[in-house]
């Protein structure tokens, strides 16, 4: 999967899964940009790119606010003069609460960062994979919103999920005549740390009463996946192996969502 010579961007950077995707593809040749609004976090990944002997750049910014994605693109560009690869990763749990006592702006939050992230994203960096001539987009989604629905009070949560793989199947269209193609990414339980920064409220109330099967994890006996399980996936994505992929989701996840 030989990436030399392409440039990629990842949002989401500074920890799990976008760090581990940002290193993958570094190891396989990509100048990579690593992009968080958390500056100590992207910059460590950025560090340890080079200190492996790759090129990187590291890029703060929200990836909900117009202003800073437009500024870090606009970095990124003036630094490589180039495109090829998008990782679409940043994004949050939100708040986990039933439907009437999810607040209007906790709903509002999830969707600023992962649904309007993403349109940010894509909307100012595909013009920049036109020029190079073609492209890869990954979209960092989840198999909650896309296979199941059976985590008490994800809502917004899962909406967003949803609705990355719709935009995923509409650019796929809309972006082939140019050569981008464009693929979701689908995890199931993946051991980072963006669990610590879930808000959950009365779960037992927005919650079905079920009893999972013992390792509901078929493949792992009921072991969590690793970000390296997915940057693996993402680096397939974004190498010319996967050349005639485009408009899919892949659920990676152990076989988890079959039982869910």
């Amino acid at each position: 999967m030989d990436l030399s010579g392409k440039v990629a961007l990842v949002t989401g950077a500074g920890s799990g899964i976008g760090k581990a995707s940002a290193l993958q593809l570094a190891a396989n040749g990509a100048a990579v940009a690593v992009l968080s609004r958390t500056a100590d976090e992207v910059d460590r990944t950025r560090d340890e790119i080079e200190a492996a002997g790759g090129q990187a750049i590291s890029l703060t910014a929200d990836v909900s606010e117009e202003s800073d994605m437009r500024s870090a693109v606009a970095a990124l560009i003036h630094r490589f003069s180039r495109l090829d690869i998008v990782v679409v990763n940043a994004g949050i749990n939100g708040v986990w609460a039933p439907v009437d006592d999810l607040l209007p702006e906790e709903w509002d939050n999830t969707i600023a960062v992962n649904l309007r992230g993403t349109y940010l994203t894509l909307h100012l960096t595909v013009p920049h994979l036109k020029a190079a001539g073609g492209g890869s987009v990954i979209v960092i989604s989840s198999i909650n919103g896309t296979r199941t629905f059976t985590t008490p009070g994800a809502t917004a949560y899962a909406a967003t999920k949803a609705g990355q793989v719709a935009m995923v199947q509409q650019l796929a269209l809309e972006l082939g005549r140019h050569r981008v193609r464009v693929n979701a990414v689908c995890p199931g339980f993946i051991e980072t740390e963006i669990a610590d920064s879930t808000v959950k409220r009365k779960e037992e109330i927005a919650g079905i009463p079920v009893i999972w099967p013992e390792g509901d994890i078929p493949i792992t006996g009921g072991k969590g996946g690793k970000s390296e399980d997915v940057a693996a996936l993402v680096a397939f994505l974004a190498s010319d192996r996967s050349r005639h992929i485009t408009g899919s989701p892949i659920w990676i996840d152990g076989g988890q969502s079959l039982l869910r």
